[in-house]
């Protein structure tokens, strides 16, 4: 096995609380929602109403080309924001470093959905010659990694995971592995999406998977409590840097913390719904923590994938007392997902930064809305209000539908 190592040098993030990362770890320790009535498009008529929404949000901030914009899709708009804020965070200049030994990979689970939409209506009402000579490459899942590496002038490894709510972790976990086997230097990993349009919302609706609590949308992600009726739809982007160790140390970088493992599984058990008792989330919490080289009773907490759907909870619940045995009821969970919503294939790379922080601060997220705990869901989920506790390990867990599974596992720098 590879002795290099691989540590996080920059941050990167657009969600609906906050238009950075920063921003958005403030209001996270404040227990606020980023929740609220759909502003995007006229949502009458749908059962779900309330979604998570990047609001005030200038989409030529990621772009030295301001022409960029009317040729890419959000979902590309937010990717190149959260790249931008992670880039100048790693402080990386152009000329001190090695291009060809620098890649991206930054997947969306959906991509350009807004574009289709679009653009289907456009061929609908005024025919083939009218649509965009734009659709193709606006849509397609890959183009925000070709962008980034256009922009910051990477030529190394350059493709795009699609694996639905997993994306972003394992883009993460594979720019882990290219490192560690000597492919890259620098992986500037992560997931974007903007799947805040009718087509999006209808479709998971009709899926029975939103929840509806359109009254309170603030109050509508609920992860592991008795009363959550599914989750909420939400748009965004994380980003991070990864870096090689010994790369990072010369040029004098700030080290936010080492990935030290990485497990990726398949249900291989139905389309949506978790394998039971969540053996395959299971397995690649194992195989992260092989990986890493560490034990389940050291890590001191998880950022759990927790939707806030009534099955995928509790299996989640039941796959971390499997892997961490007696040690499960002393480590502390959260799911950010309280706060953010669900952010799709986005989701594991904002979490993966909220869990970064959570090492470098020693101040644990929440889980907001808990009024409740399911019985089934009986671990330790910080409820409420953050709480203050210095870890040296944690792990960050993302699922997806068609039985993807993926998890990271971080640590302090020692």
């Amino acid at each position: 096995m590879s002795t290099r190592r691989v540590v996080v040098t920059g941050l990167g993030a657009l969600t609906p609380l906050a238009n950075d990362f920063p921003g958005t770890w403030e209001r996270l320790l404040r227990g606020e929602s980023g929740i609220g009535p759909i502003t995007a498009f006229d949502c009458t008529g749908y059962d779900c109403r309330i979604a998570g929404e990047v609001r005030n949000f200038d989409p030529a901030s990621g772009f030295k080309n301001p022409k960029d914009v009317r040729r890419t899709d959000r979902y590309t708009h937010l990717a190149m924001g959260a790249a931008a804020e992670a880039w100048k965070d790693c402080g990386l200049q152009e000329g001190s470093f090695d291009a060809d030994r620098a890649g991206v990979l930054v997947g969306s689970g959906i991509g350009g959905l807004r574009t289709l939409e679009e653009q289907h209506s456009i061929l609908r009402d005024r025919g083939p010659k009218k649509v965009s000579p734009f659709m193709i490459p606006m849509m397609i899942n890959n183009i925000a990694s070709g962008h980034i590496s256009m922009q910051y002038g990477l030529r190394g490894p350059n493709f795009a995971i699609v694996s639905a709510c997993a994306t972003a972790s394992h883009s993460i976990g594979e720019g882990w592995r290219l490192i560690r086997e000597e492919e890259a230097d620098i992986i500037v990993a992560g997931g974007s999406e903007a799947a805040v349009v009718g087509l999006g919302l209808s479709g998971f609706a009709a899926m029975k998977a939103l929840s509806t609590r359109n009254e309170e949308p603030t109050k509508a992600s609920r992860p592991f409590d008795k009363n959550r009726d599914g989750f909420v739809l939400s748009e965004g982007a994380g980003v991070i840097v990864l870096e090689e160790l010994n790369h990072a140390k010369k040029r004098g970088a700030k080290i936010y913390g080492e990935v030290a493992g990485y497990g990726a599984t398949a249900d291989a058990h139905h389309l949506t719904a978790p394998a039971p008792e969540g053996a395959g989330a299971a397995r690649a919490m194992r195989i992260a923590l092989q990986h890493a080289q560490l034990r389940p009773d050291q890590v001191g907490y998880i950022n759990a994938h927790g939707t806030s759907t009534p099955q995928g909870d509790i299996c989640e619940t039941q796959a971390i007392k499997s892997v961490l045995g007696n040690h499960a009821k002393k480590t502390t969970v959260s799911s950010t997902k309280s706060h953010l919503g669900h952010l799709l294939g986005a989701a594991g790379s904002v979490e993966m930064a909220i869990c970064l922080k959570a090492l470098e601060t020693g101040i644990l997220p929440p889980t907001i809305n808990l009024d409740e705990p399911d019985p089934e869901c009986d671990l330790d989920y910080i409820p409420h209000k953050p709480r203050e506790k210095k870890v040296d390990v944690v792990m960050n867990n993302s699922f997806g539908f068609g039985g993807h599974n993926a998890c990271l596992v971080a640590k302090r720098l020692v």
